[in-house]
């Protein structure tokens, strides 16, 4: 049997490719992201060390996220089982609608500290709220045309069945699950609907269009991770791409945090749209884009609570003459920039690790406060990397690829019951992961140090 962890390195490959013949620009992207992060490990020794250390520099170059909107329930519950063929689970709940944007998401991704080593890869999945239609015509003709679609093959729903009954696939069939996969993510440019359909769902909302109007979900973007975000981003003309205006999430700090996201603008791209009698309609449409990230430190509940506050002080309070950016680096002075006081203040998650054999200085016990072995240099704090997302930051990459705008305005509120009812299962709480790694780090130091202390 093939693990899950080789599925999942197998369909990100062919998914790069993919999408690289799809969009001829991401493999520009990718050349960009590679030249940058080389001239950092370049520049800074010391971080290529730590990556090497951590087991991070290899993972660096296959990471990357990608991003689908689906339109059922149905679609959704079967989302959910192909990805766990690949070892992938539901990790999250955003709700989007509050920032105009009508889908509720989450992200499939592994969650154990050795299928992240291997392949990190993570796909950002939303649900279409179609009860935010407010026409009632035309959210019945949405579902009625999303119910008559069928967007995973019979061969693929066949290697589901056999990999939920036999608990594996063999090589041949994993790379059989991988071509069938793909085929669920793959562009067609033959739109299901007619012109005038595609009109008025384009006029509710464009990604209402998008997720309605096609034979499947189309990958919309495919990211891969930068050390130097700002860096590639002040480089992405020179390779014949209109960047976004600003980076979403945190400014640029000594210490990154979270998660830091740009893009370069969504793609015009012919599609057919559905006649009377087959004869069928020229247009155009735009949802595909290229995104590059930076990933930082995750953080505590604290933290994100700090974080989430001063990100509302640079969007709401200041001077609208100011600069965006200017606002953001001024709120986020607030926030602490080393990795002691990031520490102390538990506002960030760390693994911890024996600086080297397992011996303790005098007057030291196995139960000492965790920060007096680092500050003693017995153990070693390495930050813990977010693998997750922002729904601030989701929503600005979505408006932005999807003409801009402020989004409508949805007076409703987040239905995270509603939205595990329709994926058949619970959401994983993304804190309770992070703060599940750092106590077992704890734990497995205090482990190996028992009776070791020095009288």
């Amino acid at each position: 049997m093939i693990g899950a962890d080789e599925i999942r390195t197998r369909f990100a490959r062919a998914m790069s490719d993919m999408y690289r013949q799809e969009v001829p620009q991401y493999g520009a992207l990718t050349e960009l992201v590679a030249r940058v992060n080389a001239r950092v490990l370049h520049d800074d020794p010391a971080l290529k060390a730590r990556l090497e250390a951590t087991g991070s520099l290899a993972r660096l170059d296959v990471e990357r996220h990608g991003a689908i909107r689906l339109g059922t329930a149905a679609e959704l519950a079967t989302m959910r089982r192909l990805f766990a063929v690949m070892g992938m689970v539901p990790v999250g709940y955003y709700d989007l609608s509050v920032a105009g944007i009508p889908v509720h998401s989450t992200a499939f991704r592994p969650v154990d500290d050795v299928a992240l080593g291997r392949n990190p890869f993570r796909v950002f999945t939303s649900l279409l709220r179609l009860d935010l239609i407010a026409d009632d015509g035309l959210r019945a003709e949405a579902e009625r045309i999303l119910a008559a679609r069928r967007i995973f093959t019979p061969g693929v729903l066949a290697l589901i069945g056999q990999w939920e009954e036999e608990g594996g696939l063999a090589d041949v069939s994993a790379d059989l699950f991988v071509r069938e996969a793909l085929e669920t993510f793959r562009w067609h440019r033959e739109a299901t609907v007619s012109a005038a359909t595609y009109r008025r769902l384009h006029d509710a909302h464009r990604l209402i269009a998008d997720v309605v109007c096609f034979k499947g979900p189309h990958i919309n973007h495919l990211t891969p991770r930068t050390l130097d975000i700002d860096a590639a981003q002040a480089e992405m003309p020179s390779y014949g791409m209109r960047a976004k205006d600003v980076i979403e999430g945190p400014p640029r700090r000594a210490c990154p945090i979270l998660l830091r996201q740009t893009s370069f603008a969504a793609l015009e791209e012919p599609i057919l749209f559905l006649g009377e009698g087959h004869a069928g309609e020229d247009g155009c449409h735009t949802a595909r884009f290229g995104e590059i990230e930076q990933r930082g430190v995750a953080l505590t509940p604290k933290g994100r609570a700090l974080y989430d506050r001063l990100l509302c002080a640079a969007r709401d309070d200041g001077p609208k003459d100011v600069p965006y950016g200017m606002r953001l680096e001024r709120a986020f002075m607030q926030f602490p920039d080393t990795e002691d006081a990031l520490r102390g203040q538990e506002l960030a998650y760390f693994r911890y690790d024996l600086a080297g054999a397992a011996t303790l200085p005098p007057g030291f016990s196995a139960d000492a406060p965790i920060e007096d072995m680092v500050r003693a240099g017995v153990v070693v704090a390495t930050p813990i990397t977010y693998e997750d997302f922002l729904p601030v930051s989701a929503a600005g990459i979505f408006r932005s690829n999807l003409g801009g705008g402020g989004g409508a305005d949805y007076a409703v509120s987040a239905d995270r019951a509603g939205f595990e009812t329709a994926l058949g299962a619970e959401v994983l709480d993304e804190c309770a992961l992070y703060a599940g790694l750092q106590n077992r780090s704890i734990t497995d130091i205090r482990d190996a140090l028992r009776g070791t202390a020095v009288a």
